[in-house]
């Protein structure tokens, strides 16, 4: 799982600016330092959006490795019940 969480490095510790939600109490972590004066945050609010984006997709990809998924004809099927569309 990939979960961005901002937080303030200082005097030897990362102090994190929310609590991290289903992480478990010993995850393992990437530390990637800015540079304040350098920092776009239109660019880096692109980059976090894109690194859930590219979770998504592995985690869509595992869950079809691993059968979780059905026929797309099921889908369909099952939706034009729901709203009563005609086929």
């Amino acid at each position: 799982m990939l979960k961005t969480i901002e937080g303030i490095y200082q005097d030897g510790q990362i102090q994190l600016i929310e609590l991290p939600q289903d992480i478990s109490d010993r995850s393992q972590v990437l530390v990637t330092f800015l540079d304040p004066s350098k920092i776009d945050p239109a660019k880096l609010r692109q980059l976090i959006d894109q690194l859930e984006i590219i979770e998504g997709i592995g985690q869509g990809f595992e869950e079809l490795n691993s059968g979780q998924t059905r026929p797309i004809e099921d889908f369909v099927q099952e939706m034009q019940h729901k709203y009563g569309i005609s086929s």
